[in-house]
């Protein structure tokens, strides 16, 4: 639908009854060509619900010009390849994000290898470990991994004669994590880097870079000096609140490490068993670690060592490794 003049929202789902999951596709209409901004799950059944509500919007194809790509998690980048088969555009993407395609979504052995690494450093036990290593291998297969055609950076400029866009380098949910900032009628579409209903996943990576939670807070933190009428995120509602959003944001990681500082005040203890202590998903009242699925226990693992590097970083926690395993103590 058009969400504002010029604007349109398209829904794209994974699977039916995981709204959760719906990807918020961005058509914005211009004079020099329509841009599109992310594109969904590549899946038929998304794609078919793609075309069909660009149908419905009379948005033709061959009028999109450009597709722009936040980050390229599947949800966001997975059906841009497709997409641009049909209507001849040229797909743009941070040139961070760019160098990650190949060992993400072609040859990731290596990175698999690393990730599992990086789980037994961090506390991941032997009978856990080779399942919750692969548990996000299942999203490979909703991505058709092309390179970009052009690279963009931070302060870059992009228009179609009617939109103006600067691009905005926003590292933390990704590394190359891209927001498109429109001043002349200060509209923000955000991606993954502000969400209305949740607070975007910050976890440690083999690709997130050494500081991943440093660098969102620093890119968040600077989003406080925007002048913004709506913001457009890669999820849920588009909203309207983003210095509350993001005042909000700030303060729950906050309170995530005043929960993890309590956690090791007593004891060496690893980022498993940190995170065993913590409360998950607190925008559902909060759920315990071990009743988490294995994907989002994994996510819980590597967003506590986000938190923990950070903290060590700022000396309030200290950390030392025995037999190849990462401990942390808080410095009282």
């Amino acid at each position: 639908m058009e969400i504002i003049s010029g604007v349109h929202q398209i829904k794209v789902p994974l699977l039916p009854g995981l709204s959760e999951l719906d990807t918020n596709v961005y058509v914005v209409e211009g004079s020099q060509g329509n841009i599109m901004i992310d594109s969904g799950w590549n899946r038929p059944e998304s794609f078919a619900l793609l075309i069909e509500k660009l149908k419905e919007d009379r948005i033709k194809l061959q009028d999109i010009k450009k597709i722009i790509i936040t980050h390229i998690h599947p949800d966001h980048y997975g059906l841009a390849s497709k997409v641009k088969q049909l209507c001849g555009a040229e797909v743009a993407m941070h040139r961070i994000e760019a160098g990650l395609i190949d060992l993400r979504y072609i040859n990731f052995a290596e990175l698999l290898e690393e990730v599992g690494k990086e789980l037994r450093r961090n506390g991941v036990s032997q009978a856990e470990l080779l399942e919750m290593t692969k548990a996000s291998l299942w999203m490979n297969r909703f991505v058709v991994p092309d390179p970009p055609d052009i690279m963009l950076d931070d302060g870059d400029e992009l228009g179609n004669g009617s939109f103006e866009f600067q691009v905005l380098r926003t590292p933390g949910h990704s590394p190359g994590h891209i927001c498109l900032y429109e001043p002349n009628r200060k509209l923000l579409f955000c991606g993954d880097h502000i969400l209305f209903e949740t607070t975007p996943h910050v976890g440690f990576h083999p690709q997130s870079g050494d500081n991943p939670l440093g660098d969102y807070l620093s890119s968040l933190e600077a989003m406080e000096n925007l002048k913004v009428n709506f913001v457009f995120p890669g999820h849920g509602p588009v909203f309207n609140s983003l210095h509350l959003r993001v005042a909000y944001i700030l303060n729950h990681h906050e309170q995530r490490k005043k929960a993890i500082i309590r956690a090791i005040s007593y004891g060496l203890k690893t980022a498993y068993q940190v995170a065993e202590e913590i409360p998950w998903m607190l925008e559902q009242g909060g759920v315990a670690f071990q009743d988490l699925g294995l994907q989002d226990r994994r996510l819980a693992v590597m967003e506590t060592v986000s938190h923990l590097r950070l903290l060590t970083l700022e000396s309030k926690v200290s950390k030392i490794d025995e037999d190849g395993v990462s401990l942390y103590l808080a410095m009282n």
